[in-house]
Protein backbone atom coordinates (compact mmCIF):
# COMPACT_ATOMS: atom_id res chain seq x y z
CA UNK A 1 0.00 0.00 0.00
CA UNK A 2 1.32 3.20 -0.61
CA UNK A 3 0.81 6.48 0.93
CA UNK A 4 -2.02 7.86 -1.30
CA UNK A 5 -4.13 4.79 -0.23
CA UNK A 6 -5.84 4.53 2.73
CA UNK A 7 -7.28 0.84 4.12
CA UNK A 8 -11.24 2.24 3.46
CA UNK A 9 -9.75 2.08 -0.83
CA UNK A 10 -9.85 -1.95 -0.10
CA UNK A 11 -12.90 -2.27 1.70
CA UNK A 12 -15.54 -4.05 0.45
CA UNK A 13 -18.01 -1.20 0.16
CA UNK A 14 -15.43 0.76 -1.65
CA UNK A 15 -14.71 -1.82 -4.25
CA UNK A 16 -18.95 -2.18 -4.50
CA UNK A 17 -19.21 1.47 -5.13
CA UNK A 18 -16.05 0.98 -8.15
CA UNK A 19 -18.07 -1.38 -9.57
CA UNK A 20 -21.23 -0.03 -9.64
CA UNK A 21 -19.17 3.21 -11.42
CA UNK A 22 -18.30 0.77 -14.44
CA UNK A 23 -21.26 -0.78 -16.50
CA UNK A 24 -20.91 -4.06 -16.79
CA UNK A 25 -20.48 -5.38 -20.28
CA UNK A 26 -23.23 -7.15 -21.96
CA UNK A 27 -23.84 -10.46 -23.43
CA UNK A 28 -27.28 -11.01 -25.20
CA UNK A 29 -29.10 -13.98 -23.90
CA UNK A 30 -28.63 -17.27 -25.76
CA UNK A 31 -30.07 -17.32 -29.51
CA UNK A 32 -30.89 -13.80 -28.82
CA UNK A 33 -27.50 -11.73 -30.91
CA UNK A 34 -28.27 -9.03 -33.30
CA UNK A 35 -29.82 -5.95 -33.86
CA UNK A 36 -33.39 -6.98 -34.82
CA UNK A 37 -33.87 -10.25 -33.02
CA UNK A 38 -33.07 -8.17 -29.45
CA UNK A 39 -35.38 -5.48 -30.81
CA UNK A 40 -38.31 -7.74 -31.54
CA UNK A 41 -37.55 -10.21 -28.86
CA UNK A 42 -37.99 -7.72 -26.13
CA UNK A 43 -41.50 -6.11 -27.67
CA UNK A 44 -42.39 -10.35 -27.77
CA UNK A 45 -41.53 -11.94 -24.49
CA UNK A 46 -44.02 -11.52 -21.84
CA UNK A 47 -42.89 -10.48 -18.43
CA UNK A 48 -44.07 -10.53 -14.88
CA UNK A 49 -43.74 -7.87 -12.96
CA UNK A 50 -44.58 -7.19 -8.81
CA UNK A 51 -45.77 -3.73 -7.57
CA UNK A 52 -47.15 -1.79 -5.37
CA UNK A 53 -50.41 0.32 -6.68
CA UNK A 54 -49.45 3.69 -7.33
CA UNK A 55 -50.97 6.88 -7.16
CA UNK A 56 -52.68 8.01 -10.27
CA UNK A 57 -51.77 12.08 -10.47
CA UNK A 58 -52.85 14.29 -13.33
CA UNK A 59 -50.40 17.81 -13.38
CA UNK A 60 -51.53 20.55 -16.00
CA UNK A 61 -48.06 20.88 -18.34
CA UNK A 62 -49.60 24.09 -19.43
CA UNK A 63 -52.94 25.76 -19.89
CA UNK A 64 -55.34 23.04 -20.74
CA UNK A 65 -53.46 20.17 -20.93
CA UNK A 66 -52.59 17.55 -18.34
CA UNK A 67 -50.68 14.28 -18.19
CA UNK A 68 -51.05 11.32 -16.37
CA UNK A 69 -48.59 10.37 -14.05
CA UNK A 70 -48.41 7.11 -12.37
CA UNK A 71 -46.30 7.58 -8.59
CA UNK A 72 -44.40 5.41 -6.19
CA UNK A 73 -43.27 6.25 -3.61
CA UNK A 74 -40.69 5.09 -0.70
CA UNK A 75 -41.98 5.31 3.35
CA UNK A 76 -40.07 8.45 3.62
CA UNK A 77 -39.99 10.16 -0.38
CA UNK A 78 -38.57 13.38 0.57
CA UNK A 79 -35.42 11.91 1.17
CA UNK A 80 -35.04 9.10 -1.37
CA UNK A 81 -33.98 9.81 -4.70
CA UNK A 82 -36.93 10.46 -7.16
CA UNK A 83 -36.55 8.97 -10.65
CA UNK A 84 -39.33 10.68 -13.44
CA UNK A 85 -38.93 7.89 -16.39
CA UNK A 86 -40.20 8.35 -19.99
CA UNK A 87 -41.28 6.44 -22.43
CA UNK A 88 -40.74 6.37 -26.10
CA UNK A 89 -42.66 6.51 -29.21
CA UNK A 90 -46.49 5.05 -29.13
CA UNK A 91 -45.16 3.64 -25.39
CA UNK A 92 -46.77 4.36 -22.42
CA UNK A 93 -46.22 4.04 -18.62
CA UNK A 94 -47.05 0.39 -18.50
CA UNK A 95 -44.71 -0.11 -20.99
CA UNK A 96 -42.23 -3.05 -20.20
CA UNK A 97 -39.40 -1.23 -20.05
CA UNK A 98 -40.95 1.33 -18.00
CA UNK A 99 -41.96 -1.44 -15.19
CA UNK A 100 -38.69 -3.10 -15.20
CA UNK A 101 -37.25 -0.07 -14.36
CA UNK A 102 -39.66 0.64 -11.61
CA UNK A 103 -39.36 -2.43 -10.32
CA UNK A 104 -35.58 -2.83 -9.93
CA UNK A 105 -35.49 1.36 -9.02
CA UNK A 106 -38.32 0.25 -6.01
CA UNK A 107 -36.11 -2.48 -4.79
CA UNK A 108 -33.43 -0.05 -4.74
CA UNK A 109 -35.08 2.13 -2.19
CA UNK A 110 -36.14 5.42 -4.98
CA UNK A 111 -38.81 6.90 -5.56
CA UNK A 112 -40.62 6.49 -9.33
CA UNK A 113 -42.25 8.28 -11.35
CA UNK A 114 -44.08 6.75 -14.73
CA UNK A 115 -44.76 9.39 -16.89
CA UNK A 116 -46.95 9.34 -19.61
CA UNK A 117 -46.18 11.43 -22.40
CA UNK A 118 -49.89 13.68 -23.32
CA UNK A 119 -52.24 11.33 -24.97
CA UNK A 120 -50.62 8.07 -24.21
CA UNK A 121 -51.57 5.89 -21.44
CA UNK A 122 -55.35 5.73 -22.22
CA UNK A 123 -55.19 9.86 -22.00
CA UNK A 124 -56.07 11.13 -25.76
CA UNK A 125 -59.59 12.90 -24.38
CA UNK A 126 -57.62 14.95 -22.21
CA UNK A 127 -56.70 17.50 -24.38
CA UNK A 128 -57.28 18.45 -28.44
CA UNK A 129 -53.22 18.22 -28.81
CA UNK A 130 -50.63 15.86 -30.54
CA UNK A 131 -47.40 15.15 -29.06
CA UNK A 132 -43.81 15.10 -30.02
CA UNK A 133 -40.31 15.13 -29.29
CA UNK A 134 -39.34 18.20 -28.15
CA UNK A 135 -41.65 18.47 -25.08
CA UNK A 136 -38.90 18.87 -23.17
CA UNK A 137 -41.42 21.39 -20.89
CA UNK A 138 -43.71 18.82 -20.15
CA UNK A 139 -41.49 17.12 -18.09
CA UNK A 140 -40.19 19.89 -16.47
CA UNK A 141 -43.57 20.31 -15.15
CA UNK A 142 -43.44 17.47 -13.43
CA UNK A 143 -40.44 17.68 -12.16
CA UNK A 144 -41.28 21.13 -10.44
CA UNK A 145 -44.58 19.67 -9.18
CA UNK A 146 -42.98 16.86 -7.03
CA UNK A 147 -40.59 19.19 -5.94
CA UNK A 148 -43.17 21.83 -4.74
CA UNK A 149 -45.77 19.21 -3.66
CA UNK A 150 -43.69 16.14 -2.13
CA UNK A 151 -40.91 18.24 -1.18
CA UNK A 152 -38.29 15.56 -2.77
CA UNK A 153 -34.59 16.57 -2.09
CA UNK A 154 -33.24 14.44 -5.10
CA UNK A 155 -34.43 14.00 -8.66
CA UNK A 156 -33.28 11.94 -11.46
CA UNK A 157 -34.41 11.45 -15.20
CA UNK A 158 -34.66 8.61 -17.25
CA UNK A 159 -36.02 7.97 -20.44
CA UNK A 160 -36.13 6.09 -24.02
CA UNK A 161 -35.88 6.04 -27.67
CA UNK A 162 -37.65 9.21 -28.03
CA UNK A 163 -38.27 9.83 -24.22
CA UNK A 164 -34.38 9.50 -23.98
CA UNK A 165 -34.37 12.93 -26.57
CA UNK A 166 -36.60 14.71 -23.93
CA UNK A 167 -34.71 13.93 -21.11
CA UNK A 168 -31.64 14.99 -22.28
CA UNK A 169 -33.16 18.02 -24.46
CA UNK A 170 -34.38 19.26 -21.13
CA UNK A 171 -30.92 18.36 -18.88
CA UNK A 172 -29.52 20.90 -21.60
CA UNK A 173 -32.01 23.48 -21.49
CA UNK A 174 -31.57 23.46 -17.85
CA UNK A 175 -28.00 23.28 -17.67
CA UNK A 176 -26.32 24.87 -14.49
CA UNK A 177 -29.81 26.68 -13.61
CA UNK A 178 -31.72 23.45 -13.11
CA UNK A 179 -33.13 22.98 -10.00
CA UNK A 180 -31.22 22.47 -7.09
CA UNK A 181 -32.41 18.64 -6.75
CA UNK A 182 -31.85 18.15 -9.93
CA UNK A 183 -29.06 15.01 -9.82
CA UNK A 184 -28.97 13.12 -13.00
CA UNK A 185 -30.01 11.90 -16.38
CA UNK A 186 -29.95 8.46 -18.18
CA UNK A 187 -31.13 8.21 -21.58
CA UNK A 188 -31.25 4.33 -23.66
CA UNK A 189 -30.92 5.03 -27.26
CA UNK A 190 -32.08 8.25 -27.46
CA UNK A 191 -32.99 9.46 -30.56
CA UNK A 192 -31.01 12.78 -30.46
CA UNK A 193 -30.44 13.22 -33.84
CA UNK A 194 -34.18 13.36 -34.90
CA UNK A 195 -33.84 13.38 -38.80
CA UNK A 196 -31.11 10.66 -38.95
CA UNK A 197 -32.90 8.48 -37.12
CA UNK A 198 -36.06 8.54 -39.41
CA UNK A 199 -34.47 8.53 -42.31
CA UNK A 200 -33.19 5.50 -41.11
CA UNK A 201 -36.44 4.09 -40.33
CA UNK A 202 -37.22 4.22 -43.73
CA UNK A 203 -34.87 2.11 -45.01
CA UNK A 204 -36.09 -1.57 -46.22
CA UNK A 205 -34.95 -3.56 -43.41
CA UNK A 206 -36.27 -1.32 -41.36
CA UNK A 207 -39.96 -1.17 -42.35
CA UNK A 208 -41.12 -3.35 -39.96
CA UNK A 209 -40.77 -0.83 -37.49
CA UNK A 210 -41.35 2.38 -39.12
CA UNK A 211 -45.33 0.66 -40.46
CA UNK A 212 -45.80 -0.86 -36.92
CA UNK A 213 -45.72 3.36 -35.72
CA UNK A 214 -47.23 4.62 -39.09
CA UNK A 215 -50.20 2.41 -37.91
CA UNK A 216 -50.33 3.54 -34.43
CA UNK A 217 -50.02 6.94 -34.98
CA UNK A 218 -52.71 7.22 -37.71
CA UNK A 219 -54.99 5.23 -35.08
CA UNK A 220 -54.17 7.77 -32.71
CA UNK A 221 -55.17 10.49 -34.99
CA UNK A 222 -58.29 9.00 -35.94
CA UNK A 223 -59.04 8.62 -32.36
CA UNK A 224 -58.15 12.57 -31.17
CA UNK A 225 -60.50 13.53 -34.63
CA UNK A 226 -63.48 11.51 -33.01
CA UNK A 227 -62.80 12.89 -29.53
CA UNK A 228 -62.54 16.39 -31.00
CA UNK A 229 -64.55 16.92 -34.09
CA UNK A 230 -63.48 19.85 -36.25
CA UNK A 231 -59.83 19.82 -34.41
CA UNK A 232 -58.41 17.40 -36.81
CA UNK A 233 -58.55 17.13 -40.56
CA UNK A 234 -57.95 13.33 -41.33
CA UNK A 235 -58.05 14.02 -44.74
CA UNK A 236 -54.15 15.00 -44.18
CA UNK A 237 -53.63 11.35 -43.07
CA UNK A 238 -53.89 10.39 -47.23
CA UNK A 239 -50.51 9.62 -49.16
CA UNK A 240 -48.26 8.75 -45.97
CA UNK A 241 -45.78 6.08 -45.89
CA UNK A 242 -43.03 7.27 -43.88
CA UNK A 243 -42.51 8.52 -40.43
CA UNK A 244 -40.87 11.84 -42.06
CA UNK A 245 -44.28 12.31 -43.76
CA UNK A 246 -46.17 11.79 -40.92
CA UNK A 247 -43.88 14.23 -39.13
CA UNK A 248 -44.56 16.74 -41.85
CA UNK A 249 -48.12 16.94 -42.63
CA UNK A 250 -49.26 16.06 -39.19
CA UNK A 251 -46.83 16.18 -36.55
CA UNK A 252 -45.28 19.78 -37.57
CA UNK A 253 -48.46 20.89 -38.86
CA UNK A 254 -49.98 20.43 -36.10
CA UNK A 255 -47.36 21.23 -33.11
CA UNK A 256 -46.76 24.90 -34.37
CA UNK A 257 -43.20 23.73 -36.62
CA UNK A 258 -42.91 24.88 -40.17
CA UNK A 259 -42.48 21.52 -41.67
CA UNK A 260 -40.54 18.35 -40.86
CA UNK A 261 -37.09 19.68 -41.00
CA UNK A 262 -38.02 22.78 -38.72
CA UNK A 263 -39.31 20.24 -35.75
CA UNK A 264 -36.41 17.79 -36.60
CA UNK A 265 -33.74 20.42 -35.93
CA UNK A 266 -35.53 22.27 -33.21
CA UNK A 267 -36.72 19.25 -31.13
CA UNK A 268 -33.32 17.11 -31.19
CA UNK A 269 -31.54 17.18 -28.16
CA UNK A 270 -28.00 17.07 -29.98
CA UNK A 271 -28.19 20.83 -30.42
CA UNK A 272 -27.98 21.30 -26.59
CA UNK A 273 -25.56 18.24 -25.46
CA UNK A 274 -22.32 20.40 -24.29
CA UNK A 275 -24.70 22.27 -21.98
CA UNK A 276 -25.69 19.37 -20.02
CA UNK A 277 -24.51 20.30 -16.11
CA UNK A 278 -25.05 17.04 -14.41
CA UNK A 279 -24.02 13.34 -14.58
CA UNK A 280 -25.13 11.31 -17.04
CA UNK A 281 -25.15 8.33 -18.86
CA UNK A 282 -26.28 7.74 -22.49
CA UNK A 283 -26.50 3.96 -22.96
CA UNK A 284 -26.69 2.54 -27.11
CA UNK A 285 -26.19 -0.31 -28.82
CA UNK A 286 -23.66 0.02 -32.31
CA UNK A 287 -26.20 -2.19 -33.88
CA UNK A 288 -29.72 -0.42 -32.76
CA UNK A 289 -31.67 -0.75 -36.13
CA UNK A 290 -32.91 2.40 -36.64
CA UNK A 291 -31.16 5.16 -33.65
CA UNK A 292 -28.75 7.12 -35.39
CA UNK A 293 -25.88 8.92 -34.25
CA UNK A 294 -24.01 11.57 -36.23
CA UNK A 295 -20.49 12.09 -35.72
CA UNK A 296 -20.73 15.55 -34.64
CA UNK A 297 -23.03 14.37 -32.54
CA UNK A 298 -20.56 11.78 -31.19
CA UNK A 299 -17.87 14.86 -30.58
CA UNK A 300 -19.99 16.98 -28.43
CA UNK A 301 -20.66 13.73 -26.19
CA UNK A 302 -17.04 13.32 -26.28
CA UNK A 303 -16.41 16.93 -25.48
CA UNK A 304 -18.32 16.95 -22.25
CA UNK A 305 -17.20 15.42 -19.46
CA UNK A 306 -20.19 15.08 -17.35
CA UNK A 307 -21.80 12.42 -19.99
CA UNK A 308 -20.71 8.47 -19.62
CA UNK A 309 -20.99 7.46 -23.15
CA UNK A 310 -21.64 3.19 -23.23
CA UNK A 311 -21.96 1.84 -26.62
CA UNK A 312 -22.32 -2.17 -27.15
CA UNK A 313 -21.90 -3.85 -29.85
CA UNK A 314 -25.22 -5.95 -29.39
CA UNK A 315 -28.74 -5.00 -27.81
CA UNK A 316 -31.01 -3.98 -29.99
CA UNK A 317 -33.51 -0.66 -29.58
CA UNK A 318 -34.00 -0.38 -26.40
CA UNK A 319 -34.01 -3.87 -25.95
CA UNK A 320 -30.61 -5.62 -24.12
CA UNK A 321 -32.06 -8.57 -23.02
CA UNK A 322 -29.12 -10.52 -21.49
CA UNK A 323 -28.81 -13.65 -19.35
CA UNK A 324 -30.01 -13.19 -15.95
CA UNK A 325 -27.18 -14.03 -13.33
CA UNK A 326 -26.45 -17.02 -11.27
CA UNK A 327 -26.94 -15.91 -8.07
CA UNK A 328 -25.54 -18.81 -6.27
CA UNK A 329 -21.97 -18.08 -8.29
CA UNK A 330 -21.98 -14.35 -6.90
CA UNK A 331 -19.48 -13.96 -3.52
CA UNK A 332 -20.55 -12.98 -0.47
CA UNK A 333 -22.77 -9.93 0.50
CA UNK A 334 -20.40 -6.87 0.61
CA UNK A 335 -18.58 -7.80 -2.56
CA UNK A 336 -17.94 -5.88 -4.82
CA UNK A 337 -19.86 -7.75 -7.28
CA UNK A 338 -22.89 -8.15 -5.06
CA UNK A 339 -23.47 -4.57 -5.49
CA UNK A 340 -25.33 -4.97 -8.32
CA UNK A 341 -27.65 -8.33 -7.23
CA UNK A 342 -27.61 -7.37 -3.68
CA UNK A 343 -31.80 -6.50 -4.42
CA UNK A 344 -32.40 -9.75 -6.21
CA UNK A 345 -33.92 -8.09 -9.37
CA UNK A 346 -31.23 -8.52 -11.59
CA UNK A 347 -33.69 -10.88 -14.58
CA UNK A 348 -31.42 -10.23 -17.52
CA UNK A 349 -32.72 -7.10 -18.55
CA UNK A 350 -29.50 -5.43 -18.66
CA UNK A 351 -29.81 -2.04 -19.53
CA UNK A 352 -32.81 -1.23 -16.92
CA UNK A 353 -30.28 -2.87 -14.33
CA UNK A 354 -27.36 -0.30 -15.33
CA UNK A 355 -29.85 2.44 -15.07
CA UNK A 356 -30.29 1.74 -11.24
CA UNK A 357 -27.06 0.77 -10.64
CA UNK A 358 -25.80 4.53 -12.16
CA UNK A 359 -28.42 6.53 -10.18
CA UNK A 360 -27.42 4.75 -6.37
CA UNK A 361 -24.42 7.09 -6.24
CA UNK A 362 -27.22 10.11 -5.88
CA UNK A 363 -29.20 8.72 -3.10
CA UNK A 364 -27.20 10.65 -0.76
Amino acid sequence: MDDSQTPEDHSPANKARQAIDKPRPFTPRRWLRGGHVQTIASFLIGRRFRLPEPEERFVDVEPGVRVLCHCHWQADRAQALTVIIVHGLEGSSDSQYMLGVTEKALAAGMNVIRYNQRNCGGTDALAPVLYHSGLSNDVAAVAHNVIDRDAVTRLALAGFSMGGNIVLKLAGEWAINGPREFRAVVAVCPAIDLATSSDALHQRGNRIYEKYFLWALRRRMLQKANLFPGQFDVSRLKGIRSLREFDHKITAYYCGFTGVDDYYNRASAAHGLQQIAVPTMIIYAANDPFVRLTAETRRKIASNPNITFVETDDGGHCAFVGEPPKHSSKANAGDAGDAYFKDGNDDGYWAEQEIVNFLRKFQG
